[in-house]
């Protein structure tokens, strides 16, 4: 029996599109994409084109990882989806970046999945993602702004170190104490350590009794303090290009394709979805005359 596709136009899913966490998600390349016409995506192969019709149609925001695709779009799996990206991601239509991002003092990374539904070709993508103004503003309602800080609130590096006491009473501080110490605690903060790191680092080990809270805090904050972080030679707009395949990052004009030199010498992982076709149809039938 042949295997049935649906069109690409059919809802993959009648529920809302699923959100990413706050940050991630689907984000629409820099300005400058065809509108919307029936013949995109022609040039696609069959699975490739569904899959690029239903994340065109998601709006900014909305999960578009492999997990999720695979349960929004029941006729694939998990791995046909994965060969499905990396193969969009070739044709220019995808991309992967990390970003760092500072935040209480402390720096993490955060992925976000660009997206034009005008193919692109490597130099276009890796000027879009070098340029200043490389990460577009998401077109869902943007979160409302956090209230000011008072001149006098407490700093990251201060509420860690008042902290302590609830996390070991042995090292319960004064409000003078932790004053006179935050100097040393913004330094580890500075240099990529979380609050949940340096506390980890100030309480492994003590000893029974610690008749000097003070003292032994600023001791460890000197003799543990992690090393500066090492130049990973940024673009100035702190983007590096993720690979679609392996998640590696690196510079955009390192990665063409969206791949890093492994993932593009070896072939595609094969997907083994011709034989499960016309059971995820079956499937699917069921689920649209359950509604």
């Amino acid at each position: 029996m042949a295997a049935q596709h649906f069109s690409p136009a059919l809802p993959a899913s009648a529920e809302a599109p699923r959100a990413a966490r706050p940050g991630y998600g689907k984000r629409s390349a820099p300005p400058g994409q065809d509108a919307p016409r029936p013949a995109d995506f022609t040039g696609l192969p069959e699975r490739e084109r569904y899959v690029a019709a239903y994340i065109d149609r998601l709006p900014d925001g909305a999960a578009m990882d492999i997990k999720s695709l695979a349960k929004d779009l029941p006729l694939y799996g998990q791995m046909a989806i994965g060969t499905a990206l990396r193969a969009l991601a070739v044709a220019g239509h995808l991309r992967r970046v990390r970003r760092r991002v500072e935040e209480d003092g402390a720096c993490r990374w955060v992925t976000y999945t660009y997206w034009s539904r005008t193919a692109r070709d490597n130099e276009w993508w890796t000027a879009a993602l070098s340029g200043p103004a490389d990460v577009p503003p998401q077109r869902t309602a943007p979160e409302p702004p956090a209230p000011p800080k008072s001149p006098g609130a407490p700093s990251a590096a201060y509420r860690a170190l008042a902290g302590l006491g609830r996390r070991d009473p042995r090292l319960a501080l004064s409000a003078a104490d932790c004053a006179a110490l935050e100097p040393l605690a913004a330094a580890w903060l500075a240099r990529g350590a979380g609050p949940e790191h340096l506390a980890s680092a100030l309480t492994a080990g003590l000893p029974e009794r610690v008749t000097f809270p003070l003292g032994l805090v600023r001791r460890r904050l000197a003799d543990k303090m992690p090393p500066e972080l090492p130049d990973v030679s940024l673009p100035a707009s702190g983007l590096r290009v993720e690979c679609v395949e392996c998640g590696r990052p690196g510079p955009a004009e390192a990665l063409p394709d969206g791949l890093c030199g492994p993932c593009r010498t070896s072939p595609a992982t094969p997907s083994d979805d011709t034989a499960d076709v016309p059971a995820r149809v079956a499937g699917l039938r069921d689920l649209v005359r359950a509604r």
